[in-house]
């Protein structure tokens, strides 16, 4: 089925422009210019290797599109556009899923944080996402990623695989495995916290990476974007994967990084996510940000690791040596991080 095919699926028209967009990271993306109706839509193939139910995903941003929109929320919002047979998604003749979006006009996004009041906007727009989509009781979201935030099997598939790696990566990885070895203990409480049900269940935004934060040309955010991590986990993990982003200054393949965490941009970050969520969240969830934040950088170090090792058959590489370079900065980001707050 050719592109125009699908789009006619949404719009009921071929009359359109199809242009790639080639800055996702999983799912394949275009923007379609409808010029009968002179609107704009995003027109996404859902990957589903990463997620292997879209339908899911698609029922999982119509439960928060709804709470969003009942909710006091400051934001736009990114709705789904239905086909002519009235779903939100379309299967081709392939089994591919494709999907569409509405096209909020004149924004921008960034790849890396630029200074502190983008920091400090941005992980306030994520604070006011969660605080309105975590009511007293929560709607039926679905995990989207089976065991996604499961940190006890990230580290047993981390054990399995320096069993099961060949020679010359392990040898490679020698220092980086004897550092990641002697921090395997940060996880534990984590896992512990968790089996022990001391972590409140919460919607999460699973990616709350500010290149999934939608800008206008005064760096405002308009939207917070990209619904399909949405999940049921504790929210330690967002503020988590905040500070990991958000504060790394360099980028995150750079193997050869040397500092590069910023603390400001740490303290700006906690600072703008509490904003909303202060008050909603246990004296449990407060004290443990600053954990949380070092748990969530050392997994992410132990994912790009497992997968080196592996043979590198997870994530996207450029080269022989990509995963095990995000390994070296991850840690280095970790070590930064544990100076700071006078824990290493």
């Amino acid at each position: 089925m050719e592109l125009k095919q699908i789009v006619t699926g949404f719009t009921g028209t071929e009359n359109c422009t199809v242009s790639p967009i080639t800055n996702g990271l999983i799912n394949t993306t275009y923007l379609v210019e409808d010029h009968d109706s002179t609107e704009k839509f995003i027109l996404q193939k859902v990957n589903t290797r990463v997620f292997p139910f879209p339908e899911i995903i698609s029922q999982n941003h119509i439960l928060i599109n709804r709470m969003l929109e009942d909710g006091d929320y400051p934001l736009q919002l990114v709705k789904p556009k239905e086909t002519l047979s009235g779903n939100f998604m379309m299967t081709d003749e392939n089994g591919e899923s494709w999907r569409m979006f509405g096209f909020i006009e004149d924004t921008m996004t960034y790849f890396k944080i630029p200074d502190l009041k983008t920091a400090y906007e941005s992980a306030k727009a994520v604070g006011s996402f969660l605080n309105t989509v975590n009511p007293d009781l929560l709607p039926d979201i679905q995990a989207p990623i089976p065991d996604f935030i499961n940190f006890e099997k990230r580290v047993l598939d981390y054990q399995t695989s320096l069993q099961q790696a060949n020679e010359d990566l392990l040898k490679n990885a020698a220092q980086e495995i004897e550092t990641m070895n002697k921090l395997l203990f940060l996880p534990e409480k984590w896992i512990k916290m968790e089996k022990d049900h001391l972590l409140p269940r919460r919607i999460i935004h699973g990616d709350p990476n500010v290149r999934n934060i939608l800008f206008d040309k005064t760096s405002r955010p308009l939207a917070v974007i990209d619904l399909d991590t949405v999940t049921v986990s504790t929210i330690l993990y967002d503020f988590g994967d905040m500070a990991r982003s958000y504060t790394n200054i360099l980028d995150e393949d750079n193997g050869d990084a040397d500092n590069n965490f910023n603390p400001q941009i740490y303290r700006t970050v906690k600072d703008g996510f509490l904003l909303y969520l202060k008050q909603k969240l246990t004296y449990g969830e407060l004290e443990n940000l600053d954990y949380a934040a070092q748990t969530v950088i050392y997994i992410q170090a132990v994912r790009f690791l497992t997968d080196y090792l592996n043979g590198s058959t997870y994530y996207s590489t450029k080269y022989a040596e990509h995963n095990l370079d995000r390994t070296k900065n991850q840690l280095e980001l970790l070590k930064g991080l544990r100076k700071y707050l006078r824990v290493d």
